[in-house]
């Protein structure tokens, strides 16, 4: 696999692939790269609309002149050095999904958050241990967990013992959030059929704003019956309860 930086040559190909249409996994394939490679030079140069293969250049030279080497966090690298982990691809691991997660419209930080949560092996951190592994303030990480509650991404648990909150990811968080999404389809739905009504079903507003409400009811729907069935064959996996 080939390594070093992009160059200016390599962000032409991403900005042609874009503007044709092409997806990541193409656009990797022209550069003979890790998907997570384009997902975040992408995400961090103003997305698949607004990528511009100059100014991503000129913003990468900006970022190298202005970094300074600095050790890792000690938390962060405990969590690497556990026995049997390669350090280095557990970091590649933690960029490259939170490149996935910033590619489908997760702020960064909150994306960062997110995969803190998943990679460590409790699953459930506190406020104060997210600012220690991620090195940021604590409002920060206040706005992100608050994105990820309202998604559902993540749930909150009362540590009695500490007397503060821990915040966690479980086998539910996707379906969760699954589903909150496939609720917000649902409300999208119902809102577009009522502005068909309201403007005329035999209007062109009308015409689109009901076929609107037909696709996004189809796709709620189904999301839902997936989730469920999902669930469904998840629960049939696990071993039974131990008998007291």
């Amino acid at each position: 696999m080939p390594g070093g930086r992009l160059t200016q040559e390599d962000r032409q190909t991403i900005a042609d692939g874009l503007a044709k249409g092409h997806t990541y996994t193409e656009i990797a394939g022209l550069l003979d790269r890790p998907i997570s490679t384009v997902t975040r030079e992408v995400a961090r140069n103003g997305g698949p609309s607004g990528y511009r293969a100059a100014q991503a250049q000129r913003a990468t030279q900006g970022r190298a002149r202005r970094s300074k080497p600095t050790p890792p966090p000690p938390a962060r690298v405990a969590d690497r050095a556990t026995p049997g982990r390669d350090p280095q691809a557990v970091h590649d691991l933690e960029e490259r999904f939170t490149g996935i997660m910033v590619a489908t419209g997760l702020p960064r930080m909150t994306a960062r958050v997110l995969t803190c949560l998943y990679v460590t092996d409790s699953g459930s951190l506190t406020a104060a241990e997210l600012v220690q592994r991620l090195q940021v303030s604590p409002a920060s990480i206040s706005k992100a967990v608050g994105e990820l509650e309202q998604q559902e991404l993540i749930r909150r648990e009362r540590d009695p013992r500490r007397r503060r909150d821990r915040y966690v990811i479980d086998a539910d968080a996707w379906f969760r959030g699954w589903t909150a999404s496939a609720r917000q389809n649902i409300l999208l739905a119902d809102f577009a059929r009522d502005g068909a009504q309201v403007l005329g079903d035999t209007t062109p507003a009308g015409t689109r704003l009901q076929d609107i409400g037909q696709f996004f009811g189809h796709v709620g729907e189904a999301m839902i019956e997936a989730a469920e069935q999902w669930r469904h064959d998840y629960a049939t996996r696990q071993p039974p309860a131990p008998t007291p």
